[in-house]
Formats: structure tokens, sequence, C-alpha cells
């Protein structure tokens, strides 16, 4: 299951729980079978926009009650259960570990870079500050036409307000962690 299906999970659960309702009296209030939200809350069905909607209409919820990251769970995010969220074979791979969420003023993402290759990005918004931590290999970073080399192990932060480029001038996969924060203005 992908990440919002299981946020739709533990978040149906918790509503339900909190509300100290049986899935007969939830499956009597959204018009879904108890079957269905059961499936749903042991992360074995993928619900629909209509069935979120029923969800959402019954319980009378907002549809962001569903869909957010439960604060308080213990969210284990295993790589290879990730799919690349952008990508150009051959080149680059980006995984999201924990994408943006208005709860939270960070993101992280993993991003694999193949020897001899590079990613470009354009900003990531105003005040937006990046931390990359180089797990493997060196990034060769340029960023206001300045380039650094930040070696394995070692980490570098800068403005993420404008374009920039990591490059991988190695002959191993360059792997980078990245947080992205978000500061108020």
């Amino acid at each position: 299951m992908d990440t919002l299906s299981h946020n739709v999970a533990m978040n149906l659960k918790h509503i339900r729980k909190v509300r100290n309702m049986s899935l007969d009296a939830v499956a009597e209030q959204t018009g879904i079978s108890k079957s269905m939200l059961g499936q749903i809350e042991r992360e074995q069905s993928n619900p629909t926009i209509a069935v979120l909607g029923k969800i959402v209409s019954g319980l009378r919820v907002e549809f962001t009650d569903l869909i957010h990251v439960p604060p308080s769970e213990t969210c284990i995010v295993e790589l290879d259960s990730l799919r690349p969220s952008k990508g150009c074979k051959n080149q680059y791979e980006v995984f999201n570990y924990f994408p943006y969420d208005k709860n939270r003023n960070f993101e992280i993402y993993r991003i694999h870079i193949q020897p001899g290759q590079k990613y470009g990005t354009e900003s990531h918004g105003e005040n937006t500050t990046e931390y990359i931590l180089v797990e493997r290999g060196q990034l060769t970073l340029t960023v206001d036409n300045k380039t650094d080399k930040i070696q394995q192990g070692d980490a570098v932060r800068f403005s993420a307000e404008r374009p920039h480029v990591y490059e991988n001038r190695g002959n191993q996969v360059l792997e980078l962690c990245c947080v992205f924060q978000y500061n108020e203005g």
C-alpha cells in the first residue's frame, strides 16, 4: 500500500475509536459495507475518491482529516517500498520519504545520481533552505554559478530559492539525503 492509503487506514481507525464507534455504526453512517471499511483499516483495500467522499460525509469530517500523516504514529519508510517520484532513466532518481505536509515545515528526499550525470532543479520556493548529506560518492553542487564539492559523509546547507544543479563526476552512484525546510517569510 502507498502512504496515502496507510494514512487513510490509520486516521479512519483513530476517528472511529475516538468516537467509540463499531465498524457496523460507521457502515450505517457512511453507506459503506462493514467488510469494505475493515479492509480499508487493515490496508487491504485502496479506497476510491467516491468511498472517501462517503466516509467524509457520513462521519462529518474534513477530507484532510483522513489523508494527513498521523502525528503520533511511528512511521517507517523503507527505500525498497518507494517508487521514484522523479527520474530520468540511467541518470537520476528522486525518492520522497516524507512529502510536504502543511503540519510540518520540511520534506525529506533521497536522490541517486548515476556516474557522469547531473540533476538540475529550479527554485524550491521562497524562504526555502535545503540541507544535503552526502551518503555515498562526491557531490558537485552549483548554486548561482558557484560550484562546491561535498565529500562523502559531509553536508551542506544553502538557500534553495534559486536554481541549482547536483552533479556526480565520480565513478559510483552518488547518494544524497535532502531536507527542504520551509521558513516563514
